[in-house]
Parts: structure tokens; sequence; C-alpha cells
């Protein structure tokens, strides 16, 4: 099995030493997004509701990007500043996933090295 990493058109280069999504055995992996301009890599400013629907728009867009959709979405995991946030999350993940069609999940709290940043979302998906 080889890996193939995926050229996302409109993205900028990621920040650091990784790629946005790989490809490998019929699988995209994603790294984890936050709420950030893919085209700028500026941090998006905004609460838990607005950082968790900016991440999964970011996942939705490098998924189709790369020739898959949010239906394809096998596994999730989510990392939380503060696990308070849990119901405000869930409410905005909801509105990405088909009522009993969900991905496998784990939501942890997970403390972000980016100070502004209160959700990162990593996502594996059927190629």
């Amino acid at each position: 099995m080889k890996k193939e990493i995926m050229d996302v058109r409109g993205v900028a280069p990621s920040a650091g030493p990784f790629n946005h999504v790989v490809k490998a055995g019929g699988f995209l992996f994603l790294s984890s997004q936050l709420s950030i301009d893919l085209e700028t890599n500026k941090i998006l400013a905004g609460g838990i509701t607005e950082q968790t629907r900016n991440a999964l728009e970011n996942l939705k867009f490098l998924l189709e990007s790369s020739g898959s959709n949010m239906e394809d979405v096998v596994r999730i995991a989510i990392y939380l500043r503060n696990i308070e946030d849990f119901d405000e999350m869930n409410d905005v993940y909801r509105e990405y996933f088909v009522s009993g069609q969900e991905p496998a999940r784990v939501t942890v709290q997970a403390r972000s090295p980016i100070e502004s940043i209160d959700i990162e979302i990593e996502a594996i998906a059927v190629a």
C-alpha cells in the first residue's frame, strides 16, 4: 500500500510539518482542522459554535476536493479545550451528518497549542 499526498487547490501550505489530506489503502486521512481560513492560514475568531462550524466546513472542503464527502467519513476525533462546550459543539456537529449514519467518534478534552483555538476535528473517510 502506497500513500499519496493529496494536492488540494486553494489551500495554503500547512503551517507545520504535516499534510492536510493523505490517501492510503482506500481511505483519506485528514489532519485535524481548526477554525482557520485554509487559503491564508489565518485563525478565524469566534466561540465554540463558530469554531466548530469552521472546522467542519474545512473538513467538508478538503473531502470534496479529494473526491469524497461527509457521508464517506467513517471516524471522527474531536479535541475540545473545554469539555463543557460539548453540547454546543454537538448541536453544530449534528447538522453535518445524516441521523443514524454518523461516523464512529471520540471526543476528548485537550488543550490546543494555539491559544485561541477551542476545538480541533480530524477525520478518516472512504476515498
